[in-house]
């Protein structure tokens, strides 16, 4: 059990810091084509694996467009919107906005798959909505400016909550690993023409170490860490391991202290605790 924690606790570490990676990243290659490159080295990782466990498994038209579907908003505008809204979003400020996915996807379910909406979460929507204006605002509220960052980091979280929908809905007749592998390979076949159409100018780095970085953050955050966690999820409670994760924004804060210099604000830990605080009550799960 001490075991399956200090790897969960890990992944959180690794996902947590992914915003801070990021940030880094965006300053060496531009978005649309670090988007690409990421993907073309996670596929490279998920084909490995699907053939050392010969998982490799043909769809049906339904499925092919669902997966499809998956590729280009879960995959594709996900990653993409992430790394344009890092080039000028705070690093904490766009992983408690993230954080607030699970409400969202709460949302989504009631309308697209029919579950009840509970009291806690419409109460914790409240909640997390006030932190996020609050860290925004840095305090006061009678100066609000929002970053052009932080909306596209808001369509980052907004395609992860339908990601989460639409693999919950394929994943009755498809194996996850199949899933992941080929939404992939979609969001990086799209990926690539919007790298020239988009990018203006293109960036990319030539020096050794920055794509020693990015292929290590790809592979890890993305392959290693989901992983991980999946084979150690089923030892520990859910409820704990969703304790576990909305540890993330604060993970993201220490980074960017000790990666990136940024000073942490009062505002920060307080609207991250009201955030964090929102995000658990929108999820708690009464014992039957």
């Amino acid at each position: 059990m001490l075991k399956a924690y200090a790897w969960l606790i890990f992944c959180v570490v690794v996902w947590g810091s992914n915003f801070v990676f990021g940030k880094i990243l965006v300053q060496d290659f531009s978005p649309t084509l670090l988007t690409s490159l990421r993907l073309f080295f996670i596929v490279i990782l998920l084909l490995g694996l699907s053939a050392y466990k010969k998982q490799l498994k043909r769809l049906n038209k339904s499925d092919l467009l669902a997966i499809f579907s998956l590729g280009i908003v879960g995959v594709f505008i996900n990653q993409w919107s992430f790394f344009v809204g890092l080039q000028t979003a705070d690093s904490t400020t766009s992983a408690l906005i993230l954080a607030t996915a699970p409400i969202l996807t709460g949302f989504l379910a009631a309308i697209f798959l029919k579950e009840k909406l509970s009291l806690p979460t419409l109460l914790g929507s409240i909640v997390a909505i006030i932190g996020i204006y609050f860290v925004v605002a840095k305090g006061n509220l009678s100066s609000l400016h929002i970053d052009t960052g932080l909306i596209w980091i808001v369509i980052t979280m907004v395609t992860f909550a339908i990601m989460i929908i639409i693999t919950r809905v394929i994943s009755q007749r498809i194996d996850p690993l199949t899933i992941t592998l080929y939404s992939n390979i979609v969001g990086f076949i799209i990926s690539i023409p919007f790298a020239f159409l988009l990018d203006n100018p293109i960036r990319i780095s030539t020096e050794a170490s920055d794509w020693a970085f990015l292929i290590v953050t790809a592979v890890v955050v993305h392959g290693i860490a989901n992983l991980i966690w999946n084979n150690n999820i089923r030892h520990v409670a859910a409820s704990k391991a969703s304790i576990l994760s909305n540890l993330e924004p604060f993970v993201a804060m220490i980074m960017g202290v000790i990666l990136l210099s940024k000073a942490i604000t009062v505002f920060e830990i307080v609207g991250s605790i009201i955030i964090v605080g929102g995000v658990m009550l929108s999820t708690y799960q009464r014992k039957s």
